[in-house]
C-alpha cells in the first residue's frame, strides 16, 4: 500500500482459482455493497485486480476486508451481500476500538453442523460468542430480540452433541403460557395437546435431522419434546436441554427447571425479554434470574441485539422502534401484545 499525507493507494489481486464474480458477486452486487459503505474510496476493478484510492484509514480497512472475503471464500463457502455488510460492521468497530478480536472470517466460517445439504453457522460476532458460551459453560442463557437465532443455534449445537455422543439425549421445552399448563383439558394426545406450542421446536429438528428419523428418535426417548410442567420432580441426566421462551416462565418455574440439572448435562435457556406473555403482575424468571445468578461460575449470559438479526432486514428496525418507544414513553418491555414472535 502506497500513501501520501493525504491519500493512500491499496492494489489486491484476486487468485486466479477464484472467479471475479465470487469476489464482486453476481452483476457486481457485492463490489456495490463495498462502495456504498466507503462512498469516499475509489474502488477499480481491472481483471483480476482491484485497487481503492482514498483516504489512508478507510483505504486499509478496505484491504482487510478484501482479505477476509478471500479467507471465507478459500474455505468454500460463498460470500453474500449480508455476509459482506456483517464483516464490515466488524472491521468498523475493531478500527474504531470498541471491536471483536475476533476477525470476520473467524465468525462467518465457524461451522456448527452440517446436514441434508446445508451448514449451520454464526452469522454475527455475538452469535459467535453465543455458541462458543455454549462450549465453555454447563447453563448459558440466550437473551435477545426475535430472529437473533437464540433458539435455532441452540438446536444446532444440542443436535451436534447428541451426534458426537457428548450426551444421550436431547430435551427441548417450553412454557405452555396460552394454554395455562393446564394441557389436560384439551383433545388428543400428548403430542397432539402440546403440538402448537412447540410446532417451532419441530421445525428446527426438521431443518438439522432426517425427518424419517425423529418419530423413532422421539419414540426412544433419545429427543423429548414437552411442556414445562412435565420437568418438575425429575433429574436429567446426560442430556442437552433447552429452555424456550423462557420470558413465560415466573420465577418459581425458573428455579424448578434450573435445578433439574444432573450430571453430564447442559442448559440453555432463551428468551426475550420484551415479548412476555404472562398475566398481568406475574413477574418473568426470565428478568428475575439475571440478577440471581449473574456472576456465578459455570453460568453464562450471552446478550444479543437488533443487530443480530437474521431475518429480514426489517426486523432488526421493528426491535429498534419498540424499543424506542418503549424508552420514550416509559413504557415496561413486555407489555406490548401481539408483537411478532420467533426465534
Amino acid at each position: 500500500m502506497t500513501q501520501t499525507p493525504s491519500s493512500a493507494r491499496a492494489q489486491f489481486t484476486v487468485p486466479p482459482k477464484h472467479p471475479m464474480v465470487e469476489v464482486l458477486g453476481s452483476g457486481d452486487a457485492l463490489l456495490r455493497v463495498i462502495e456504498t459503505a466507503f462512498p469516499e474510496t475509489d474502488i477499480h476493478v481491472r481483471g483480476n485486480e482491484i485497487s481503492a484510492t482514498g483516504e489512508p484509514r478507510q483505504v486499509a480497512l478496505v484491504q482487510r476486508l478484501f482479505d477476509e472475503m478471500m479467507l471465507v471464500l478459500r474455505t468454500g463457502q460463498p460470500m453474500t451481500e449480508d455476509a459482506v455488510e456483517r464483516s464490515i460492521a466488524m472491521l468498523k468497530a475493531s478500527e474504531n476500538g470498541d471491536g471483536p478480536q475476533e476477525t470476520p472470517a473467524e465468525v462467518l466460517t465457524q461451522n456448527i453442523l452440517s446436514s441434508r445439504g446445508r451448514t449451520i453457522r454464526p452469522k454475527t460476532l455475538n452469535q459467535k460468542r453465543y455458541v462458543d458460551a455454549i462450549d465453555k459453560h454447563t447453563i448459558v442463557f440466550g437473551i435477545g430480540p426475535a430472529g437473533t437465532g437464540k433458539t435455532y443455534l441452540a438446536m444446532a449445537k444440542a443436535v451436534q452433541a447428541l451426534q458426537s455422543k457428548q450426551v444421550n439425549r436431547i430435551i427441548l421445552t417450553r412454557p405452555a403460557v396460552e394454554a395455562g399448563e393446564r394441557l389436560g383439558f384439551l383433545p388428543g394426545t400428548l403430542y397432539e395437546k402440546i403440538d402448537p406450542y412447540l410446532r417451532p421446536l419441530y421445525d428446527a429438528l426438521h431443518d438439522m435431522l432426517d425427518p424419517d428419523s425423529i418419530p423413532r428418535l422421539m419414540a426412544a426417548g433419545t429427543i423429548e419434546v414437552a411442556p414445562l410442567a412435565y420437568m418438575r420432580g425429575r433429574t436429567l441426566n446426560d442430556a442437552f436441554i433447552i429452555l424456550d421462551e423462557a420470558q413465560n416462565t415466573n420465577p418459581e418455574q425458573m428455579k424448578m427447571f434450573l435445578t433439574r440439572l444432573g450430571f453430564e448435562s447442559k442448559v440453555v435457556v432463551t428468551g426475550d425479554v420484551t415479548q412476555v406473555d404472562l398475566p398481568g403482575g406475574t413477574k418473568s424468571g426470565l428478568r428475575q434470574v439475571q440478577d440471581i445468578l449473574e456472576g456465578v461460575e459455570d453460568v453464562h449470559f450471552s446478550r444479543l441485539t437488533s443487530h443480530d438479526v437474521v431475518r429480514h432486514k426489517l426486523v432488526g428496525r421493528i426491535v429498534d422502534a419498540y424499543e424506542k418507544y418503549d424508552t420514550e414513553h416509559g413504557t415496561e418491555n413486555g407489555s406490548h401484545k401481539g408483537r411478532p414472535r420467533g426465534k
